[in-house]
């Protein structure tokens, strides 16, 4: 499957374990995080663009003084968004053909992802291409993601980096997180400072990749004079409150150890417990260490043993986890079994 941004940019940069500081005696050792890279872009294909993200038609003036009429692309975005799509696009054709650049947009959308009518790539990429060479920023952005990808046009990086920008600058979110991962690709040794600027915009606008991507760049410097926790766990708590899975798991170790903050384990479990749930690997794991040694939450060797068993069925388990396992009764090690196969994670 395609990812919204093709353009993974590795951060070259030690594991947050291996940056931890050494526990107090007494202390529980710091939960080791994921190995991450930033940014990471989200699985699946690009997303729709939403009611939000597509251009505004302009309003005509109405006759009565002090009034607008809705225009007929306004017409054929109403249309849209309740999902008549045949509607909207008898009504935005003949406009798209005018020259209307919010109706070939629109039709971009319609035909790229097929809405009452067969999926046409190259429809879409005609007219996205038409909306774009008018200037508007999210044709600009999706036209851009098809050069780069050379899908039903020819792959062409240099155009779409100058399209990617200008949708950026223009405040397409989207377009500004993409941006902001080509200035990273482009210069890996110093794009960091002005991908933070763009990194930040998508951010602000509430894109949870985004807002991990900066995350990152805080956590590590890049892009900024030094280090700085704070703001990292405050882009982290937003990302994992948008929705970010990656996001959700590092917030969660990050609460636990008391990094960038507080210490909160009861607050860091449940952000961990909410994505192992779903299935993550390495928040499966973290689940069997938390209930194995009672870390924001009450101990729980049974509980552990279940989680245990579904890391190593996801391929994440570790030597510690494998050797507390192993010394475990019989009995209880054939009731986590039994109990792995009964989860819904399992």
């Amino acid at each position: 499957m395609k990812r919204l941004a093709l353009l993974a940019v590795v951060v070259a940069t030690p594991s947050l374990a291996q940056q931890q500081a050494a526990p107090a005696p007494g202390d529980a050792a710091p939960i080791a995080s994921p190995a991450v890279s930033a940014p990471v872009p989200p699985a699946g294909g690009t997303p729709a663009l939403s009611p939000n993200l597509l251009p505004t038609p302009v309003a005509k003036p109405s006759d009565d003084a002090g009034g607008t009429d809705a225009s007929p692309t306004a017409d054929a975005y109403g249309a849209f968004q309740r999902g008549y799509y045949l509607s909207a696009l008898r009504i935005a054709e003949p406009l798209a053909n005018l020259g209307d650049p919010a109706a070939q947009t629109l039709l971009g959308e319609i035909y790229g992802r097929g809405l009452g009518v067969p999926r046409d790539e190259l429809e879409s990429a005609r007219w996205y291409g038409v909306a774009a060479k008018a200037g508007v920023p999210e044709a600009q952005f999706r036209y851009a993601m098809l050069l780069i990808e050379g899908r039903a046009v020819p792959r062409d990086d240099a155009t779409a980096r100058d399209l990617m920008k200008a949708a950026a600058d223009a405040g397409n979110p989207l377009a500004a997180y993409n941006y902001g991962q080509m200035l990273i690709r482009a210069a890996p040794t110093g794009g960091f400072a002005e991908a933070a600027g763009y990194f930040r915009k998508a951010a602000d606008s509430g894109l949870a990749d985004a807002q991990y991507a900066l995350s990152q760049l805080y956590a590590y410097g890049r892009g900024f004079d030094k280090p700085d926790d704070g703001q990292a766990r405050k882009w982290l708590d937003e990302a994992a409150k948008g929705g970010s899975d990656t996001a959700q798991i590092e917030l969660g170790i990050w609460l636990i150890n008391g990094r960038g903050g507080e210490k909160d384990p009861v607050e860091g479990f449940r952000w961990l417990k909410g994505a192992a749930e779903r299935g993550n690997p390495i928040a499966v794991n973290r689940m069997a260490h938390l209930y194995k040694d009672g870390v924001g939450t009450a101990r729980d060797r049974e509980k552990a043993a279940m989680w245990a068993v579904l890391a190593r069925r996801a391929s994440n388990s570790d030597a510690t986890l494998d050797k507390w396992f192993a010394a475990l009764p019989t009995d209880e090690q054939k009731a986590a079994l039994e109990a792995a196969n009964r989860s819904p994670t399992g």
